[in-house]
Formats: C-alpha cells, sequence, structure tokens
C-alpha cells in the first residue's frame, strides 16, 4: 500500500475543509470497500479523513412522515431500525442481503452507495479499464462478462453496480443530501449516478468534495408491502448476479400503485420506469407482470455469456409481484 497520511474530523465543515485541501484525499466511513481498493492499488488516496466521529448516525422522522437516515448510520442499525423494518421492509431486506454481519456493522449507509464495482478487470491494476485508467480500454467485453451490465452499458464499460441498499433505495425515491464547502445540496437519487456514455471513471453527479450526510426516504405507503429479492451464485453472501427491489399496492385486483428496481444489471440500481407505467392500472397477474417485465427488458443489449439475465429477470419480476399481489389478497 502507498502511505498515507490520517485525520479524524468531528463536523461536517471541518471534514469538507479537510478534502478540500487535498485533492488526493478521500472520505473514510467504515472503510469496507476503500480499504480493499487501497490494498490492491486501485485507490492510492494520499490521506484519509475519518467520518465515523461525525453527528450523522440518527435515523429520525421528517415532517411529512418520511425518514432521514444519517450517512453514518452502519448498514447493522439501518437493518435493525422498527421503523424501517415495519414501513419500508424492501430496504431491511435489501441490507440483510448484502454483506456478513461483521461488514454490515462496519460499513455505513454513504459508503454504501459509493462502493465501487467488483469488476475483476477493475479490481486487477495489470489489466486495462476505463474506470480506472480512462482510455485503457474495457477488457471486459471480449473477455469475463458473465455477471456484467445487460442495461444501460456501453462500448467503453460493462461493470454493474455492486450495492443492494441502493437497488430499494432506488424504488423508494431516496433523496441523497451532501455537504459541500459552497454548501448544501441534494440529488434525487435515480440522478446520483450518471450514465456510463464514454467517461465510466465519472461515477456519480456529486461536486467535487462533497460528502454525503444523509438519505431521505419520502413517506410512501406502497412500501409497506415490499419485496427485495436477490439471486447469487452461491448460498454465502455473494454480489448479485441480478435483483429486485419491488413494492405493490393492489386493490380490487388491480394494481394502483408500484415500485420496481433492479440491481446487478447496470452501471447504477436501474429503476424500471417503463414496467411501472404498464402496471400501474392493471390487473395483479402474472401475464400483466411478465410483460411489463419484458417491456423493460426490451432496452437489454446483453454480451455473449450474460444473456441469461434477461431470462433471469423476467422470472425474477413476475415471481416477487405475484408473491406481493397474493399477500394483498389475503
Amino acid at each position: 500500500m502507498k502511505e498515507f497520511g490520517y485525520q479524524r474530523a468531528f463536523d461536517v465543515s471541518g471534514a469538507v475543509a479537510l478534502l478540500g485541501a487535498d485533492p488526493d484525499a478521500r472520505f473514510l466511513g467504515g472503510g469496507t470497500n476503500l480499504v480493499d481498493l487501497m490494498k490492491t492499488g486501485v485507490e492510492r488516496p494520499a490521506r484519509l479523513v475519518d467520518v465515523r466521529e461525525l453527528p450523522l448516525d440518527r435515523i429520525e422522522p421528517t415532517e411529512d412522515g418520511g425518514l432521514r437516515i444519517g450517512a453514518t448510520v452502519t448498514n447493522s442499525d439501518l437493518a435493525a431500525h422498527p421503523e424501517v423494518r415495519r414501513r419500508y421492509p424492501v430496504l431491511t431486506q435489501a441490507v440483510l442481503a448484502g454483506a456478513s454481519g461483521q461488514l454490515r456493522n462496519m460499513a455505513t449507509v454513504g459508503g454504501n452507495l459509493l462502493q465501487r464495482t467488483r469488476c475483476g478487470y477493475f479490481a486487477d491494476v495489470t489489466q486495462p479499464c476505463n474506470k480506472r485508467v480512462p482510455g485503457s480500454g474495457c477488457p471486459a467485453v471480449e473477455g469475463e462478462h458473465h455477471n456484467h451490465a445487460i442495461l444501460g452499458a456501453s462500448g467503453h464499460c460493462v461493470a454493474t453496480h455492486p450495492s443492494d441498499m441502493a437497488v430499494a433505495l432506488t424504488a423508494l425515491d431516496a433523496v441523497v443530501s451532501y455537504e459541500t464547502a459552497d454548501g448544501p445540496g441534494e440529488l434525487p437519487l435515480t440522478q446520483l449516478y450518471r450514465p456510463v456514455g464514454d467517461t465510466p471513471h465519472l461515477e456519480t453527479d456529486l461536486p467535487p468534495g462533497a460528502l454525503i450526510t444523509a438519505v431521505t426516504l419520502p413517506p410512501a405507503p406502497v412500501a409497506a408491502r415490499s419485496r427485495y429479492r436477490k439471486v447469487r451464485e452461491r448460498a454465502s453472501y455473494a454480489f448479485a448476479i441480478g435483483s429486485v427491489a419491488a413494492a405493490l399496492d393492489v386493490h380490487d385486483g388491480v394494481v394502483r400503485d408500484v415500485r420496481l428496481a433492479f440491481g446487478a444489471v447496470a452501471s447504477r440500481p436501474w429503476r424500471a420506469r417503463t414496467a411501472e407505467r404498464l402496471l400501474t392500472g392493471a390487473p395483479a397477474d402474472a401475464g400483466t407482470f411478465a410483460a411489463a417485465a419484458d417491456a423493460e427488458l426490451a432496452a437489454a443489449q446483453p454480451l455473449p455469456d450474460n444473456r441469461y439475465k434477461v431470462t433471469l429477470m423476467r422470472n425474477l419480476v413476475v415471481a416477487v409481484l405475484t408473491e406481493l399481489a397474493e399477500e394483498a389478497a389475503r
């Protein structure tokens, strides 16, 4: 590892100032992704600014009936929070599916959103990678890509975003709050991650030096009946090869409201807007669910070894929505 400096911040403005004073510095939360990347040489910060002591570790109700989740709340505390479990079960399920208990005890909400891809070429500094070294190429296109993107990718990068939590938060219309030297700002989570295009090394639309301070969940009655389903290649903790976050409100056999997001199929959590539009006002049955999934996946551009994901995601959408509809009918 490259030698690096270390400073602990105790207030938000101080943390932002420390990072602004050193362009090669990085914020350190739980370190469950950043430290790994430092060990392999992918990340080489000159300084780490530790933000774990910032007063951002609370989950509080908002005036409109939502929840505000501080950026340093651990994944374990988020999953266990009684209001999250009661009102947003899809989020609890996504967090619990994401990692072992030891990792959840360390990992933070802000850090989870900013974790980087697990593409093997990105993690191997002996290989070219446009995300790591812009302009060097994307060997995954012709190489190992069985778990890579089928939606929203480009010839410059076909990596997927690894977060389970972010998929659930995308379905819930979460809003990310951040702080910069110029003051606070907000971004809907659906606008946090940039499309790949020809600049895959530019991953988010956060301003330079921004520190995520919170994630806000708006009130969403539909979320009370919600589910996160993750498919992985082994029973123990592993990154998804496909996942669905869904919330469904059914009245008299008709879909009244629905939220749907996909994971492990794109460089960012994929909000299934096309499917949502087709589902709203339609019969809550397997045929409708399959047609909506097909419409969303019509934009897929799979590579030879990840074509299976199209069928996988279709089946996953139908299965999860059918389960939620059956629950509503009881």
